[in-house]
């Protein structure tokens, strides 16, 4: 499905850009990649860089920010496909600059939908959060808000050939500011900041966060926000993974901080069909015959979820035991083997 495609990937030159881009070079044979962000300095380092440089006949990069409504134009002429994954997603600079995320994460989201349907554009899928589930934070605001753009522009694309969807998943393992990577740099200390001793968290590791993109830019029917079924932590298993014998601190949950991750809330269950390994919550207003999706969207019939069911990070039925996360962690995030054995 992408071999021979022209494929656009906004914020292309952060962590998910420049894993999703490895996997599809590596995986298929694109007739373009285009690297769209504002960082010159990250762009010339992937096009330095040993993973890109042989790909740069197909690698395409772009200097532009989403907040363009024209460079984006410019950008997705002849463009099949588009990911977006760019977005302010530092919840305290959020707080602090609060039209700055909403200039970036909603008007930019606007200004990707009405490039993709000036371009004629064929696929539309956008990267939220979920902090977009009940949010409690402005950051977690600015991504429902994306969400629900990106879902109602299959409502008045006319009639141009062009889905929309929505991907949503929870904490990416190793990711810039997560508690794995912050662990591991505190454990030569001897004490380990734990804001809660009852939060638990999501799991999923960059390469399932791409193959799982992947997998809904070749499903999607337009109109569905995908939730993959992932397993959770505990914090303290965290801690027993990485440093067993430091000693614990209790800090206190952080403004805009959760207990438990959400990404399904029992007011969106309501509208949610659940498949083996994935669920989708089903756009507002109908884009399709409901049932027939239930039924043939995935080869395998889809289920609608039980009044008050939720999907948390708490609730969840699958927990990753300490030994669990030590191999991931060794296998996801580098030098952790001799952090957590090399003692």
């Amino acid at each position: 499905m992408i071999t021979n495609k022209s494929i656009l990937i906004t914020g292309g030159t952060g962590s998910f850009g420049k894993h999703f881009i490895k996997t599809i070079i590596q995986r298929y044979k694109p007739k373009k990649i285009i690297i769209f962000s504002r960082d010159e300095l990250k762009q010339f380092e992937m096009q330095e860089s040993e993973i890109f440089k042989p790909f740069n006949d197909v690698l395409r990069y772009f200097i532009g920010d989403v907040r363009d409504l024209d460079r984006l134009k410019r950008a997705m002429d002849g463009v099949d496909y588009v990911i977006h994954a760019a977005a302010l997603k530092q919840v305290p600079a959020a707080e602090y600059n609060p039209f700055e995320a909403v200039k970036t994460n909603v008007l930019g989201g606007q200004n990707v939908i009405d490039a993709a349907i000036y371009n004629q554009v064929h696929k539309v899928i956008a990267l939220s959060t979920d902090k977009a589930a009940a949010p409690i934070n402005l950051y977690g605001a600015t991504k429902l808000t994306s969400d629900k753009l990106f879902i109602a522009a299959n409502n008045y694309k006319g009639k141009h050939d062009i889905k929309f969807s929505v991907v949503r998943y929870g904490n990416v393992m190793g990711s810039r500011g997560s508690v794995i990577p912050f662990f591991l740099n505190k454990k030569k200390d001897g004490v380990l900041p734990v804001t809660d001793d009852r939060m638990t968290r999501f799991n999923i590791t960059l390469q399932e966060g791409v193959d799982f993109v992947i997998t809904n830019l070749e499903r999607m029917w337009g109109g569905e926000l995908f939730v993959p079924k992932i397993p959770s932590y505990k914090i303290l298993d965290v801690v027993s993974a990485i440093a067993p014998n430091a000693h614990i601190k209790i800090v206190g949950i952080r403004p805009g901080e959760k207990l438990h991750e959400e990404m399904i809330t029992s007011t969106d269950s309501l509208n949610t069909i659940e498949f083996d390994d994935y669920f989708v919550i089903l756009p507002s207003t109908p884009l399709w015959d409901i049932e027939k999706f239930r039924k043939e969207s995935n080869g395998k019939e889809g289920k609608v979820c039980d009044f008050g069911f939720a999907y948390n990070s708490g609730n969840n039925k699958v927990f990753l035991t300490v030994e669990e996360l030590k191999e991931l962690i060794i296998q996801n995030i580098d030098g952790s083997h001799e952090i957590i054995y090399g003692d």
